[in-house]
């Protein structure tokens, strides 16, 4: 079997896993946030935090929730690593740099996890589990529960409420996250991920000296880094490190995890409004980019010329033999239009064009099919957008959902889609324009600038993976990297809250002939339109200056 027929196998069967998942993890989901009944457990958890589940709350009581439960999660992540040396199970490493665990706290309570640090040389058993493993299933939580937010706000007329934080944060951590990351860790564990709290082991000679090698619960934090969208690696080379991701057949399975239930959502929106169509019209949006963005990568790394790729059977470089170009192009598509950020390969060693789509996937927003729960809301701002163009384009008040989309729902929409790209470029252009940050990259011209690019493109939109070319553990990138990641979670979510809260006051309007039909194929390609459109002109022109001045030239 050749190596493209191979990749285009592994395509249709993770294709076939989603489709399988679809509608009972959809339905479930529903239900969950649906349900007014609460769990013994969960009970036990609004006791010990002194908050009542049954409380409905308006959308600035709900944001309010969610900054002051992130403020201390970044606090509690930052004074965890801060004190690391004197914590029992360090491993012997010592307190973490100011800057560093700043940049590490703000990393995974945004569902960022970018990682400037070696993560078998950094942190404890205490800080990997009670830390980063726990931000991994609540920044999770936290993004779901925006996004039901936000659904609740469609779906409910003349109310301003949108359900109750706490106990959409609750329900999303432990009746979804828990059960489904237990049932992954179990699966690759039986394939041969590592699960121990053993220390750090001498494993014989490398290169002159001894080789040492790290225990760790990895096989549970790798679950929950894909099943919630996470991707911070317990070890440096992250999911192409064997103890993580030992095997091919883990390679795909992995890339479901991270799949499924931004997927699901899109099942569990359409019950909550009444139309299952509308849910599909916005999984049918999402899946095309998908798939579209996954073969032009396929594309780009079988089809780059020379004799040595020819043998090799693609561009392999920074890739892993076991699981050759196909799969670990899937990955990379796949990671970087989700929140992920977990890599199996090096970006930074794609073609020129490859890389450029893996820093396009991000730039996109996030939203095909996204992170748990803000790829949803930020699929719907684009189809509020979407509606509005239409709106404009024959005459009439633009409709979603049977609620108008007014001045104040495109301003607050606009917002939404504006803050990302301000803050990647913003950023980027400073760090291009001092003299100290470019001292960070290890390539110069168009490759060097793309690493710059990435690095903020990733940070802004909480995604985390690198270019694995830019030395990020200084001062200059662990704080303003920090700042973008803290900035492009939580300032899109007001304006998502804000959102939310005014289409819940609003009364429906009936559908006329007039209406558009957003449930159906039309629509879906008007939406795909749009967003290309969007991020092309907000970012065409530093992706001429890094990728495509790369891929160009080669």
């Amino acid at each position: 079997m050749g190596p493209v027929l191979a990749g285009f196998l592994q395509l249709l069967a993770l294709i076939a896993a989603l489709a399988l998942a679809y509608v009972p993890l959809g339905n479930y989901m529903a239900k969950v946030y649906s349900s007014d009944k609460h769990w013994r457990v969960e009970k036990w958890i609004y006791k010990g935090i002194g908050a009542n589940p049954d409380t409905e709350m308006r959308w600035p009581a709900y944001l309010r929730g969610v900054l002051a439960f992130s403020a201390v999660s970044v606090l509690f992540l930052y004074l965890l690593q801060r004190i690391q040396g004197s914590l029992p199970g360090s491993l012997g490493f010592k307190a973490i740099d100011a800057d560093q665990a700043f940049n590490t706290a703000a990393s995974f309570v945004t569902n960022t996890n970018w990682q400037s640090y070696y993560g078998e040389q950094a942190m404890g058993h205490v800080v990997q589990t009670a830390g980063l493993a726990v931000q991994n299933f609540v920044s999770a939580a936290v993004g779901i529960a925006v996004a039901v937010a936000l659904v609740r706000g469609f779906a409910r007329s003349r109310t301003g409420e949108l359900g109750n934080f706490w106990s959409d944060l609750v329900r999303g951590t432990i009746r979804i996250l828990v059960p489904l990351s237990v049932v992954a860790a179990v699966v690759l564990v039986a394939c041969g991920a590592i699960q121990n709290f053993s220390g750090i082991h001498e494993v014989g000679q490398f290169m002159g000296g001894s080789q040492q090698w790290n225990g760790g619960a990895v096989a549970s934090q790798e679950a929950i880094k894909e099943v919630g969208t996470n991707g911070g690696g317990y070890f440096n080379a992250n999911s192409a490190h064997p103890f993580e991701n030992p095997t091919p057949f883990t390679n795909l399975f992995e890339i479901f995890l991270l799949l499924v239930i931004p997927f699901a959502l899109t099942r569990t929106f359409g019950i909550m409004v009444g139309s299952v169509r509308q849910g599909y019209a916005i999984l049918a949006t999402m899946a095309t980019i998908w798939v579209g963005f996954t073969a032009l990568m396929m594309w780009t790394e079988f089809a780059h010329h020379g004799p040595a790729f020819q043998i090799a059977g693609g561009a392999m470089e920074g890739k892993e033999q076991r699981f050759g170009v196909g799969s670990s192009s899937i990955f990379a598509v796949s990671t970087t239009l989700t929140s992920t950020g977990a890599v199996d390969s090096f970006h930074s060693s794609f073609t020129g064009l490859g890389g450029g789509i893996t820093i396009l996937s991000m730039q996109l927003g996030e939203i095909a099919p996204g992170g748990t729960g803000s790829g949803l809301y930020g699929m719907l701002i684009m189809a509020v957008i979407a509606v509005f163009i239409a709106g404009l384009m024959v005459g009439r008040t633009p409709e979603y959902l049977g609620k108008k989309i007014g001045s104040r729902e495109i301003k607050l929409a606009a917002c939404y889609i504006l803050i990302t790209p301000a803050l990647v470029l913003i950023f980027t252009a400073f760090a291009m324009a001092l003299p100290t940050p470019a001292n960070s990259m290890t390539n110069s011209g168009a490759h060097g600038f793309s690493e710059i690019l990435y690095a903020y493109s990733s940070g802004a939109n909480n995604n985390g993976s690198a270019f694995a070319g830019l030395n990020a553990d200084t001062q200059w990138f662990n704080s303003t990297i920090g700042i973008a990641m803290l900035l492009g979670r939580f300032l899109p979510m007001v304006f998502v809250l804000a959102l939310a809260g005014s289409l819940a006051e609003q009364k429906p309007v009936p559908a006329t002939a007039g209406t558009l039909r957003t449930e159906k194929p039309l629509f879906t390609g008007l939406l795909v339109g749009a967003i290309l459109i969007i991020t092309g002109l907000t970012y065409f022109p530093a992706l001429a200056l890094g990728p495509l001045a790369e891929g160009l030239a080669s």
